[in-house]
């Protein structure tokens, strides 16, 4: 729903006689003039009374929660309770939006009880001492000792979950997500992983090619077709220890030509 910014605000005496006459006739142009006159509303209360949404939740959600508590307000509104619609609605409203936020926190209110509270001493100390405070003098303002604020902390930091999607630098045309500044544990996508491991295999193919072609055939038969020694044996010709002595033979050569290379390797395994 689009907000009118320019509307003038009305008086009370109107907005009653405006939903009077929409209570009367149940003309839904009139309830529409009512939640447009008062949607800037929920904006306000979601911007300036909500301080905090979670990071992983999109704020017009909690504006669709704000209007559609507004629509609601229109149709449960009754003046001879002496509230006037503009108080009945603020309540509906704030109480709507709050209940939305509680829905996408998981942590319980005691620990966002304890949270406000550590929030709230440390902003005094800061205040009377001109310094932030440090982990003891906070837990003796809050009259606990200093391993029970680090537990209390420590849930805080827990339930504190943010989306990876959220912006955190750039404008529209070049946002950057939490998600892109997150080092990523695959080593596969890592590009000096990858240059290594591309500087390992060009490094063994050329030692490879340095072999003996009987040595070079025998690693062929063995590790890519996958024959046994005596497999291997027929199809040269020779026995099965003497294909072993070549596998040997062949091992010991590439390690001795790949020793420099060792570090390299290492970081590749």
């Amino acid at each position: 729903m689009k907000v009118n910014a320019e509307q003038q605000r009305i008086s009370q005496d109107q907005v009653l006689a405006l939903w009077s006459e929409y209570h009367e006739t149940g003309d839904q142009r009139l309830r529409d003039r009512l939640v447009l006159t008062f949607a800037p509303m929920v904006k306000y209360i979601v911007y300036k009374k909500i301080r905090e949404t979670p990071a992983r939740c999109d704020i017009e959600d909690f504006i669709s929660c704000g209007l559609e508590a507004l629509i609601r307000s229109v149709d449960r509104f009754d003046p001879s309770r002496g509230a006037t619609f503009e108080q009945f609605a603020w309540t509906r409203i704030h109480g709507a939006v709050l209940d939305e936020l509680r829905r996408h926190d998981w942590a319980p209110r005691s620990l966002r009880r304890w949270e406000r509270d550590i929030a709230k001493s440390r902003e005094h100390f800061i205040a009377l001492h001109g310094r932030r405070p440090s982990r003891e003098e906070l837990a003796e303002a809050l009259g606990i000792t200093p391993a029970q604020l680090r537990a209390q902390l420590d849930d805080i930091a827990i339930a504190d979950v943010g989306s990876l999607n959220a912006v955190v630098a750039g404008g529209e045309e070049s946002a950057i997500e939490r998600i892109d500044l997150l080092t990523s544990s695959d080593r596969d996508t890592d590009p000096e992983h990858a240059s290594a491991l591309e500087q390992a295999k060009q490094r063994f193919r050329d030692a490879f090619q340095r072999l003996p072609d009987r040595e070079r055939r025998v690693a062929i038969l063995l590790y890519v077709q996958n024959m046994t020694l005596r497999e291997v044996g027929e199809v040269l010709g020779v026995s099965e220890s003497r294909v072993c002595q070549i596998h040997t033979q062949l091992r010991r050569t590439l390690r001795q030509s790949l020793d420099s290379d060792a570090m390299l390797f290492s970081e590749v395994a």
